[in-house]
C-alpha cells in the first residue's frame, strides 16, 4: 500500500516501483477494435500512481493466459520489467 492508500499486487516502496496482475475485472472488451481496454477505475489508479512517481508494470490476464510454461512466464515478467526500466529484481 502506498502512502496515499493505493494498493499494488507487488511493490518496492523504496524505489516506487510495482507490479499489477490485472484480471478480467480490470478490462472492458471493445467490440469495434476487438481489443481489451482498461476500465475506468484501473485507468484512474494507474494515472494516480504515475502522478505520484510510481513506475508500475501491468500484467494483463489476456497476455498471461497465453503463456504455457513457468520458464516462459519468468521470461515474460523479466522482459516487461526491463522494458519499463524497473529496478525490481526477480
Amino acid at each position: 500500500v502506498t502512502e496515499d492508500g493505493l494498493s499494488l499486487d507487488m511493490a518496492r516502496p523504496s524505489a516506487k516501483c510495482g507490479i499489477e496482475v490485472d484480471g478480467p475485472s480490470h478490462f472492458l472488451w471493445n467490440p469495434w477494435t476487438k481489443a481489451w481496454v482498461e476500465n475506468g477505475p484501473t485507468r484512474l489508479k494507474s494515472r494516480l500512481l504515475k502522478a505520484r512517481g510510481w513506475r508500475v508494470v501491468s500484467i494483463p490476464f489476456y497476455e498471461w493466459d497465453k503463456i504455457a510454461t513457468s520458464a516462459s512466464k519468468h521470461d515474460y515478467i523479466k522482459a516487461k520489467l526491463e522494458r519499463n526500466g524497473d529496478s525490481m529484481r526477480m
